[in-house]
């Protein structure tokens, strides 16, 4: 069935074009054109150079891009082309490219793709450009660009269309080249380390690794339901178990969970296991890595991050969860307490206490949430959580009600998740089968059992320390992003028209 199609005024002039392009023998949407230079080579080599100078060298180059300006007047005219690393301006004239050429030239459109051969030049004002040999038409944009000093104004828009997003606005394509660097010097500075980058299963049968709704699919072939991993969590421990001894994994994961401008439903994380350590090598592992992403990719310790500036300078702040609660609120939760007394305080606090949550490790965690979470600004390692929320964590030796495991603040936001790992598999068991009484009390986040995994630590695995990053969140710090859809190329979003999630 034929889509029937309301074209605007523009877009009908440029089909007609493209039709003309066409009776002229020249494709509209182009073929291999071979570049041999582009706008930042070009400014890095002859941006520092006199005019003079670059008339007697006479630098020939070949470049293409999109036509984002363009300025004629009469037998010669101006136009700004863009690449993928910016703009740059081209100086065309009949008598250099002939006529034929200069029709092409006077009758495209701002959004079309171009390849311009001819030498660099700077005009008498002193702007580096291409002076134009031969101009060559390379694709026909049958849709116009939104207006230069609007742009998409639409933020849905400029995410939904992030194609658009990336001509039209700089910053975004400026995000889009430095999350790759970012993650490359991650991955260098693990090699260093002596871990391995390995690879994992998204599909599971079980739900594990983290507190978190799952999504939900079908294997056709074997007629079974499965989940999108929410967490990299219990295969690289069975890599330890395997021997490997320093594992990580840079993946995509995927949480059923509400969408705001810190989450999205699928998202980068980071996961890494170190045998023979703890959480401290945890802590100083983290501590190094964001410092050297800071010094090596961007030069400096400072960034300006929602309204915050943040120094990744160390040494980090250390404060168990306890002790920052009793600095906000004077309420002392390293004393032993009973549940009631515990429900006593939240109920005095204002604190809804589910009914999975009707224990001193999830009360505890409630407090935290209400009055300290938000005020930890500064890089800030928050340590000694309540076993209740902590299914995987060893045990802190001196007070088990209590586990070794921190979490990274800054800005106020969880930015990293590490454990002194867990390795006793019959504390293990009884771990999954009290998340299993919580699941039957209402907590859907709650963990399966997964015997292969418990099996696995009965063969012995090595003490170790663990840790989860959040990469978007991470690129977020760094490029000092205020959503997390700034700093995904394609993030989540509901079909045009909808209104709600379904």
């Amino acid at each position: 069935m034929a889509i029937t199609r309301n074209f605007t005024d523009q877009e009908l002039v440029r089909r007609e074009k493209a039709e003309n392009l066409r009776n002229l023998g020249i494709d509209p949407f182009g073929s291999k054109f071979d570049v041999t230079s582009n706008s930042k080579e070009i400014k890095d080599n002859y941006e520092n150079m006199t005019k003079e100078d670059l008339e007697s060298l006479h630098k020939e180059v070949v470049i293409a891009g999109r036509i984002m300006s363009k300025r004629r007047s009469g037998k010669a005219g101006f136009m700004d082309i863009q690449d993928r690393f910016g703009n740059m301006q081209i100086y065309i004239s009949i008598n250099d490219v002939g006529e034929s050429e200069y029709e092409l030239y006077k009758a495209c459109d701002l959004g079309d793709i171009i390849g311009i051969n001819g030498f660099v030049c700077k005009t008498n004002t002193g702007a580096l450009t291409i002076h134009a040999t031969k101009y060559t038409h390379l694709v026909k944009a049958l849709r116009p660009l939104p207006e230069k000093f609007h742009g998409l104004t639409d933020i849905e828009e400029r995410y939904r269309r992030r194609y658009v997003d990336l001509i039209m606005n700089e910053n975004s394509k400026k995000i889009a080249f430095i999350r790759p660097k970012i993650i490359r010097c991650i991955q260098n500075f693990m090699d260093e380390r002596g871990f391995l980058e390995v690879e994992t299963p998204i599909l599971s049968t079980l739900l594990t690794g983290a507190a978190a709704r799952p999504f939900i699919t079908h294997h056709n072939a074997q007629d079974l339901d499965m989940y999108l991993r929410i967490a990299l969590e219990l295969p690289l421990k069975r890599l330890l178990v395997g021997g490997m001894e320093r594992v990580y994994e840079i993946g995509r994961t995927f949480r059923n969970e509400g969408m705001d401008p810190k989450h999205n439903p699928e998202f980068t994380l980071m996961e890494a296991y170190l045998a023979y350590s703890d959480l401290e090598g945890m802590m100083e592992l983290t501590e190094s890595m964001y410092q050297k992403i800071a010094k090596d990719v961007f030069g400096k310790m400072t960034f300006n991050w929602c309204g915050n500036t943040i120094n990744l300078e160390g040494p980090w702040r250390r404060i168990s969860m306890v002790d920052a609660i009793k600095e906000k609120t004077g309420i002392d939760f390293s004393k032993e307490m009973s549940v009631e007394d515990a429900l006593k305080l939240a109920s005095e606090h204002d604190i809804t206490v589910e009914e999975h949550q009707k224990n001193v490790g999830h009360i505890i965690n409630l407090f935290f949430e209400k009055y300290v979470e938000e005020t930890l600004i500064e890089p800030t390692f928050l340590y000694g959580h309540p076993i209740e929320i902590s299914p995987l964590t060893k045990k802190n030796p001196k007070d088990p009600r209590f586990v070794d495991r921190f979490e990274l603040f800054i800005g106020g936001k969880e930015f990293a998740n590490a454990y002194t790992e867990l390795n006793d598999p019959i504390d293990q068991l009884e771990r999954f089968e009290s998340q299993l009484k919580e699941k039957d009390l209402g907590n859907d986040e709650a963990n399966d059992i997964d015997m292969d995994f418990v099996e696995a630590l009965e063969y012995g695995m090595p003490p170790a320390g663990g840790i989860g990053y959040g990469i978007d969140r991470l690129v977020m710090l760094f490029t000092e992003s205020e959503s997390i859809r700034d700093v995904i190329l394609f993030p989540t979003m509901k079909p045009v028209g909808e209104t709600k999630n379904k």
